[in-house]
């Protein structure tokens, strides 16, 4: 019977080695099978960050592109206001002379109508003259009598004949005037029909000239309507561009910085895993970044900025400690009655959001300066947006996502809005790491 005790050791002894080393087997085999994440070199990042660059510059030229498009569109409105006058204005003057046509033509008619009286009168005229001299003739007293009158021999015969001849003149002499007025007559209404229907036919020509204007300038306000809209649609185009190809670029430097941050958390994973090796001696080592630290920063600084949605922007407004009364500017900012309320500028909101991080200058152009610059394409939670071109002239402080917190302008509010990049700098100032 002892025997049996004996070979259950020796069996026992083989087995618990075997489960030893098929244990230290798969261990071994489960650190071989962990693969390190992809770990892009300094050169693909340092690259992806000069494309970034190149585009974040295409970018900053199509926002400049933008909004000189923008600009033009304003100069096409003020172009098609005054076009739309215009063809007004023509129309007013058509109105004008087709009224003043139509009263040259009843000018004319009126005309036409005494020049027409005119020459029945001396129609008749002609014909009680041509009666006299007919009759007179016929009798033959008036020249016989004007015969006598010049042979006479006493005074007797020359008082007759003196009379007779008076009688004769006064006749002849008022057959004469009548003759005489309405020859006249008709040359006068004969001349004013002439005149009217000349004025008649240069008011038809001027309305004519209006219409055809009217129309011209009708044309072309339909026309300056049709390229502003095409200039509308383009400039559309161009912003849904400029935005894609910014988060483009953004990705692309992002997603290589989240692939090296997904390699440095699984090395010191290992590191942390592996056995402690020997001592040795070592230069000093460079302290890691405080990235929780200094996101922790970053959210304070936002959060201390969203706290003051909905106050009203006042000129000159805001301190490290909150809204303060704005101040006078002479201009905007007065109508507006800043200098009567309690609230921020835009550089006044960034010096309470960064009140715990840095001393910041109540001018954007300063806070421009005031921290590090990265290109625009490389932007972060917490970083300050500024806008130009040339002098700085606003700034608000980016959430990420395409979105930023401002204060905006005379008569708005603090408010969360989407980032414009119109003017944008092609910079962000950094104040947190």
């Amino acid at each position: 019977m002892t025997p049996v005790p004996s070979e259950r050791v020796r069996t026992s002894r083989p087995a618990a080695v075997l489960a030893l080393l098929v244990a230290a087997l798969s261990g071994a085999c489960h650190v071989a099978s962990a693969q390190p994440p992809d770990n892009p070199s300094d050169s693909e990042i340092r690259q992806s960050e000069e494309r970034a660059q190149r585009r974040a510059d295409a970018v900053g030229r199509l926002a400049n592109d933008l909004a000189e498009t923008e600009a033009r569109l304003g100069e096409l409105h003020a172009e098609v206001a005054a076009q739309r006058e215009a063809a007004n204005k023509a129309r007013v003057d058509h109105d004008s002379a087709v009224a003043a046509a139509e009263e040259a033509d009843r000018a004319a008619t009126a005309a036409e109508r005494q020049a027409h009286g005119a020459r029945a009168t001396l129609g008749d005229a002609r014909r009680d003259f041509d009666d006299f001299v007919a009759g007179s003739y016929r009798q033959g007293g008036v020249i016989g009598s004007v015969g006598a009158y010049l042979g006479a021999e006493n005074p007797r015969d020359v008082l007759a004949r003196e009379q007779l001849l008076g009688a004769v003149g006064e006749v002849h002499l008022g057959t004469l005037r009548r003759l005489q007025d309405a020859l006249v007559e008709a040359a006068n209404a004969d001349a004013d029909a002439r005149e009217a229907l000349r004025t008649a036919e240069t008011r038809r020509v001027e309305a004519r000239q209006a219409s055809e204007a009217a129309d011209a300038a009708m044309a072309d306000a339909v026309s300056a309507a049709r390229e502003q809209q095409r200039e509308l649609r383009a400039v559309e185009a161009d912003k849904r561009d400029v935005e894609r190809r910014l988060a483009q670029a953004r990705n692309t430097v992002d997603g290589l910085h989240a692939q090296r941050d997904r390699y440095e958390r699984w090395r010191d994973q290992q590191a942390a895993a592996a056995p402690p090796a020997a001592p040795a001696p070592a230069a000093p080592a460079t302290p890691p970044a405080a990235s929780g630290h200094s996101g922790d920063v970053v959210e304070s600084v936002v959060a201390r900025a969203l706290s003051q949605l909905g106050v009203p922007y006042a000129w000159g407004g805001g301190n490290a400690h909150g809204p303060t009364y704005g101040i006078r500017d002479g201009g905007v900012a007065d109508a507006h009655g800043d200098y009567n309320k309690i609230g921020f500028d835009c550089s006044g909101l960034m010096i309470y959001a960064f009140a715990s991080v840095a001393a910041l200058p109540h001018y954007s152009g300063y806070q421009y300066e005031a921290g590090r610059k990265v290109p625009l394409a490389q932007m972060r939670r917490g970083d300050m947006l500024f806008w130009g071109p040339g002098r700085i002239h606003h700034v608000a402080l980016y959430l990420g996502d395409g979105q930023m917190v401002e204060a905006p302008y005379s008569g708005g509010h603090v408010r969360v809005a989407p980032v414009r990049y119109s003017g944008i700098m092609p910079y962000v100032t950094r104040l947190v790491e």
